[in-house]
């Protein structure tokens, strides 16, 4: 079936679209009916999210096909599993939970790194109806302990330390401070310790990994409704409370089996590699569950693109593992390409394995499109989804046939996700109109049924500015081909003398000079136009900045946007203040050149920013 086929079918009749998606599924009681609207999708199902990644492919006779591959620079470890030892393990560490206490409906966090036991501890929960919650490892104790009190764990997962490049960060201390803040008691804590950090332990809370799994017996997978919760994953709220987006077994399986046919033609025995941490949703959908519930060989990978030990730390890991697929955001690439302007460390590796390249995040420039096309000589696509939606809203259906990608854009609506461009008034636009990306109720499978014991703020985030609809918080527009744009957060649109522009245009304007690494662009107060855009820019490695670079910078907006898109400033700058997991953080840039009061988000990835960015704009402003 063709893409528009495909689509159309899932637009006219989502019902009898899904449930035949569904029969990909080895449920241990089938779906008859496909969507409630009270229940969600297939209510009346009964799988194992757990079965479906372990034990389903080991019936089937791959129990000695690689699952789970560790690799390691920053540790200088390396460690595959098949099937069948994987299995061993998460059934073993199921016990370990079942033995102290916790039961299915009961709520697991887990404060881990990048180690095989973080996705072992994700599928234990998973065999035995418990709901995890990820917290991604080494975030500031307070913000741990608010995830706490929210979620109300029985148990707590983590381990003695985590590795970031060449600095030990030690776990342990920030668990018992998160603990000692929190309102709610956890009665345990299973700690892994590593070599690299020995850690004290608390009496009759605190369990050693290793010695509860030298006692633990075996977990058999325990059948659960569709719509049973599988994992609570907390993404920034406006008010400042995280929202606890909540993923159903039934929905996300049914997504994740179709997303890796569909979006990644993924096949089994596939080795997929997602650039991502398991503290993230892209860990969560495409790292652990959906590789493993295609049959394929995921990676897991404790290093950064860069400094471990170098720019080609890609392309070894996709040498050494046979990477069909690559999924890493823009970030990534262009921190490799500030490094390695030339791809010179690609030259050094055979990456003739890899079929494809995907990128998701945050808006992928044209700029660094081009580049990894050029010197990869491989399809770069793009998708756009969110936390919320569990796999992308739009992308390359690369299952459903051939398809073309379009510099600038996240590329075609996948199926099921009805995606609607709306005014501020809940008007539909036409092609090449841009306003809010909204998708059509009800949502497809995968998509999060609620927010954790809060469905009254689910309702009044998503749902009530325009009834019947689900809004995305983005902008964006359909061009004349039916391909979607996603122009940033709604609330990254400034008004320049009453004219309303996207900074991200800007962006890509600007991200479009040989000599920009990156950029971020933001509004600035001015009493006669309301705001003015001022960029912050980031050279590459050997370009220096120049009052030169700075009028192309301005020209190259003017000619691309028009004279109204003037900017006030170009800003030289070394890095731009960003999340650990690539998101530059522009609202903290917003709130600093408005001066006002600033929360440094405990996501940061490097707080020192802050205060060279401080540094430049006061300098610099002042002078201008």
């Amino acid at each position: 079936m063709s893409y528009s086929q495909e689509y159309q079918s899932a637009e006219a009749n989502p019902e009898s679209f899904w449930l035949t998606k569904a029969q990909s599924v080895a449920w241990a009681i089938p779906p008859k009916i496909s969507h409630d609207e009270h229940f969600g999708w297939f209510p009346d199902g009964y799988l194992n999210t757990s079965y479906l990644a372990l034990d389903h492919h080991i019936e089937q006779g791959r129990g000695d096909q690689i699952a789970l591959i560790y690799d390691s620079p920053v540790s200088n470890t390396k460690a595959k599993f098949t099937y069948l030892a994987l299995r061993e393990q998460v059934a073993k560490f199921a016990d370990v939970l079942v033995s102290n206490g916790v039961q299915q409906g009961d709520t697991v966090v887990i404060y881990m790194p990048m180690i095989p036991e973080a996705a072992i501890a994700m599928l234990a929960c998973a065999r035995i109806g418990a709901i995890h919650s990820v917290v991604f490892g080494g975030f500031a104790a307070n913000e741990l302990a608010v995830r706490i009190d929210d979620a109300k764990p029985k148990v707590l997962v983590t381990a003695s330390c985590g590795i970031e490049v060449d600095k030990i960060i030690e776990y342990k201390p920030l668990v018992d401070k998160a603990l000692s803040l929190a309102n709610e008691s956890v009665s345990k804590c299973v700690v892994l310790q590593r070599e690299y950090a020995k850690t004290s332990t608390v009496n009759g809370r605190d369990l050693d990994w290793h010695e509860e799994m030298a006692t633990a017996k075996s977990q058999e997978p325990l059948p659960l409704p569709a719509n049973a919760p599988l994992y609570v994953l907390y993404t920034s709220g406006t008010t400042g409370k995280p929202k606890g987006v909540v993923r159903d077994n039934g929905g996300h399986a049914v997504a994740m089996s179709y997303s890796m046919k569909t979006v990644y033609d993924a096949k089994v025995g596939d080795v997929f590699w997602s650039a991502s941490d398991v503290g993230w949703v892209v860990g969560h959908s495409y790292i652990v569950y959906g590789p493993l519930i295609a049959g394929c060989s995921t990676v897991l990978y404790e290093g950064k693109p860069i400094k471990t030990p170098d720019a080609g730390a890609f392309w070894r890991v996709c040498e050494e593992y046979n990477v069909n697929v690559l999924f890493a955001a823009p970030t990534a690439f262009r921190a490799i390409r500030k490094e390695d302007p030339e791809a010179s460390y690609l030259d050094k590796y055979d990456v003739s394995s890899l079929k494809r390249i995907y990128l998701a995040g945050e808006r992928l420039d044209p700029s660094t499109l081009q580049w990894l096309e050029q010197k990869t000589n491989k399809p770069i696509i793009d998708h756009w989804w969110q936390t919320e939606t569990g796999w992308a809203i739009a992308g390359a259906p690369v299952g459903l046939g051939p398809f073309k990608t379009k510099a600038g854009s996240a590329g075609l609506p996948m199926p099921g996700f009805k995606v609607r461009i709306i005014d501020d008034n809940g008007t539909e636009l036409a092609r090449e109109q841009q306003g809010n990306v909204a998708i059509k109720c009800p949502l497809p499978p995968g998509c999060l049924p609620t927010l954790w014991q809060d469905h009254e703020r689910f309702q009044s985030s998503y749902l009530s500015q325009f009834p019947g609809y689900y809004v995305s918080g983005d902008g964006g527009y359909f061009d004349r081909d039916g391909y979607l744009h996603i122009m940033g957060r709604t609330d990254d649109v400034i008004n320049v003398a009453g004219h309303r522009l996207s900074t991200g245009e800007m962006e890509q304007s600007i991200a479009s000079h040989q000599a920009v690494a990156e950029c971020a662009v933001v509004g600035m107060n001015c009493p006669l136009k309301g705001q003015v855009p001022l960029a912050f820019v980031v050279c590459k490695n050997g370009t220096q900045p120049t009052t030169e670079l700075e009028s192309e910078l301005k020209s190259g907006v003017r000619e691309s946007i028009g004279a109204i898109a003037s900017l006030k400033s170009v800003l030289m700058v070394e890095k731009l203040p960003k999340t650990r997991s690539g998101k530059i953080l522009r609202k903290l840039i917003r709130q600093m050149v408005s001066s006002e009061e600033i929360t440094v988000p405990s996501t940061i990835e490097d707080p020192s920013v802050v205060d060279s960015l401080k540094l430049v704009l006061k300098h610099q402003l002042v002078n201008r």
